[in-house]
């Protein structure tokens, strides 16, 4: 089984230290709940950390023969700050259907963009088979052990700042699985580590089935707030044995459950939450975890205007 060394995140959490904010911990008394809020991120998502620290370590000459990807919109915008910061190009493939304020920051960070006609599968599919034609560097998503260390740097600073909290559940949106593996790497070697809870939309259960059924195959994608958690993981993907043995349990929401969950942060901490963000925080409003306290991780805020303002509108 490949796992990531936990001195790959502390030299991730050195390397990108520089370069992102220390998002912010709140607690709320009424929940039992310690809140981390990574929509509060330079890009509004957690996803800059794994970005920045994979294209930090790589050599010159892969950098400078460019970079390409394949995001729903988060982890393009951390690849692009991460391409911009070294000098280098990118290319974010893209589905024909992405959220338009997402595409819009890609391209504003200096990104080039590619849609393709379909999902994130389509997408992903299309950017691995451009970068082997044309000799560029992929920049995955999830299925990587830089980026893995990098979004694992969460967990560095929540054992910092809750270094005296008892026993917890910490829950973590899961979509290609690099944030919980990061996470579980990096609190595996604690004497007591917290319990992992990875939570997913029902509608693109595609890694849930995975931890549940050892299959994705038999998997019905329907469209979904959480857009960043939406598509299959790739085939091999490391994340897949590293979320097998690291995660306690794993969670599924509704639709309604995650529209619930952005009205809640909005309405209780004046907080602008999207879908994939939300997941946590539903799967303790709808009493999936019980055992308090526990930690939720709100890894973005990237949702269209629009759609939050209609949301809220309809709760």
């Amino acid at each position: 089984m490949s796992l990531v060394p936990v001195q790959w995140i502390h030299q991730a959490a050195e390397r990108i230290a520089p370069h992102i904010h220390r998002t912010p911990i709140s607690y709320d008394p009424d929940l039992e709940l310690y809140i981390k809020w990574e929509n509060q991120q330079i890009t509004g998502s957690f996803k800059l950390r794994g970005a920045l620290n994979k294209v930090l370590t790589l050599e010159d000459w892969e950098r400078q023969r460019g970079l390409v990807t394949a995001s729903a919109g988060n982890h393009g915008q951390g690849v692009a700050v991460a391409a911009k910061l070294c000098g280098a190009g990118v290319i974010v493939f893209t589905s024909d259907h992405a959220v338009p304020n997402k595409i819009q920051a890609m391209q504003s960070l200096g990104a080039e963009i590619q849609q393709v006609n379909g999902g994130y599968a389509q997408a992903e599919a299309a950017g691995i088979a451009f970068a082997q034609k044309h000799g560029m560097t992929w920049i995955s998503p999830y299925n990587d052990g830089q980026i893995i260390a990098g979004q694992g740097t969460i967990a560095l600073e929540l054992m910092q700042d809750l270094a005296n909290i008892p026993d917890q559940n910490w829950i973590v949106p899961a979509g290609g699985g690099g944030l919980v593996s990061g996470i579980g790497a990096a609190i595996s070697t604690l004497e007591y580590p917290p319990r992992l809870v990875a939570v997913q939309s029902e509608a693109s259960p595609f890694l849930h089935a995975i931890f549940h059924k050892g299959t994705q195959h038999d998997v019905v994608e329907l469209d979904s707030l959480a857009d960043g958690l939406a598509g299959p993981v790739e085939t091999g993907s490391v994340t897949i044995p590293m979320v097998n043995a690291y995660v306690n349990d794993f969670y599924l929401v509704s639709e309604t459950e995650i529209a619930e969950a952005i009205v809640y942060a909005w309405r209780h901490y004046q907080q602008r939450i999207e879908g994939s963000g939300a997941v946590s925080l539903a799967a303790i409003l709808t009493g999936r975890v019980l055992h308090r306290p526990a930690v939720a991780i709100i890894t973005g805020g990237n949702i269209q205007p629009e759609v939050h303002a209609q949301i809220i509108s309809q709760q």
